[in-house]
């Protein structure tokens, strides 16, 4: 059953992982990375629970008002750095000037970028871009907008329409004229395209692609069903001993990242924040408990409950990085690939706390997840309170532990029977021998 599940799986993973261009986007995303956790890092010290029993309200403000443009600055403006990344990471593959390359894909985003705020007074401010459109609802804009421009400036660059400098001209001059003709001919597309939306069918692009595209698929993004397909396909792609995150997260990360932006919006706005799934349940439900599959309950089992030699071995070996979400060491060492002892608990576990952890946001048990990008590797506990804000965002996670140990156990206890019998085996030989 299984080799005839990879003999078709396999392939198709393998074509997802080696894709240019979900290559392109996972990279650009992760550009962003370091910035989103600057912004991160402070709406978490601008909103803690007790910060109301330590200042009046009016510091709060004050404190909130003062930093909040760590958050406005990255997390507020993510399209921006994904168009930019996206644009250079494409060129560099097709080897063509990659920092010319991002810098086009992110004006010919902002060709296309409505220059018009509209206040609540109803009267329209030229000349400035709101800040949701280089945030959330820009973002599937940029990314489309990102891989064109792209493509179409390799392709001029390819076919040698560029301007040659003589020998002994500076480098950085002469890729400067190098990449005028491309330049030229790529915005020239992009502003015709805003002239046409605009003059023609009196709007724009933000909205055309926001209403045709972005808003159903972040709509279904964010139900369970589809969240609980994606996880399936995670576990079973690690099964078979492919990077199943990266594989998902590649197809995954827009509508996930989309949704998370969205919350970080509505939260630092005072608003209910609107979604449950997003990057951050995500990661801290899932990955944070241990690394993908929730093995930190896992190592526990090994440690406490097993009388495997070479068990209990695994699981002091991955207790130290499992602390910080790294579980290498008991994916391979125990090992989970290609071991149908383990494929049950390794697929239903994550599956069912995404599921139990969900009905617990739903009920307004646990909060869900401000928004805020809290870096994988922070240990359990910590990072599920600093991603809701909330003590039950952390006894939320201790909760899905114990689940994932239920669980687990008898299944580890089979795989235990049968690692002490081949110990008990190979002593006897060698003490024959």
């Amino acid at each position: 059953m299984f080799e005839k599940f990879s003999k078709y799986l396999v392939p198709i993973a393998g074509k997802l992982n080696n894709n240019r261009y979900l290559q392109v986007l996972r990279d650009a995303f992760m550009l962003a990375f370091p910035l989103t956790i600057f912004g991160s890092i402070f709406v978490v010290l601008t909103n803690l629970p007790f910060l109301d029993k330590l200042m009046s309200d009016s510091a709060i403000a004050t404190l909130q008002s003062t930093f909040g443009i760590a958050s406005s600055a990255t997390m507020g403006i993510m399209s921006i750095f994904v168009v930019f990344g996206i644009g250079y990471y494409l060129s560099r593959t097709y080897d063509v000037e990659a920092i010319f390359g991002g810098a086009i894909a992110l004006v010919s985003f902002l060709l296309l970028t409505p220059f018009v705020l509209q206040p609540e007074t109803g009267e329209a401010v030229t000349g400035v871009i709101p800040l949701d459109r280089l945030g959330a609802k820009g973002m599937f804009l940029g990314m489309i907008t990102a891989f064109l421009s792209a493509e179409i400036y390799r392709k001029v660059v390819q076919k040698d329409f560029t301007i040659k400098m003589p020998a002994g001209v500076p480098p950085a001059v002469a890729k400067s004229f190098a990449a005028l003709i491309p330049a030229f001919v790529t915005l020239s597309i992009f502003l015709a395209i805003h002239v046409i939306v605009t003059l023609v069918f009196e709007t724009n692009m933000h909205d055309v692609i926001y209403n045709a595209i972005q808003a159903p698929l972040v709509g279904l993004g964010s139900g369970i069903i589809p969240t609980l397909i994606a996880v399936f396909f995670i576990q079973i792609l690690w099964f078979f001993g492919l990077h199943g995150q990266v594989i998902i997260n590649s197809i995954m990360d827009p509508i996930w990242n989309t949704l998370m932006i969205e919350n970080l919006e509505a939260y630092t706005a005072g608003e209910k924040v609107p979604h449950i799934i997003s990057k951050p349940f995500i990661e801290i439900f899932t990955v944070g408990m241990g690394g993908t599959g929730m093995t930190l309950a896992v190592i526990i089992g090994l440690l406490l409950f097993m009388k495997s030699r070479q068990m209990k071995q695994v699981g002091k070996l991955g207790l130290a990085p499992g602390i910080f979400n790294v579980n290498e060491p008991i994916i391979f060492g125990l090992p989970i690939v290609m071991n149908p002892i383990i494929i049950v608990p390794w697929i239903l576990a994550p599956m069912v706390v995404t599921l139990v952890t969900y009905l617990a946001m739903s009920a307004g048990i646990v909060p869900p997840p401000t928004g805020v990008a809290v870096p994988w590797t922070v240990p359990i506990f910590i990072n599920g309170i600093m991603a809701t804000n909330s003590i039950t965002g952390g006894v939320m996670q201790l909760v899905n532990l114990t689940i994932v140990f239920v669980i687990w156990f008898p299944f580890l206890k089979a795989a235990d029977r049968v690692n002490v019998a081949k110990e008990i085996e190979a002593e006897a030989n060698q003490k024959i021998s």
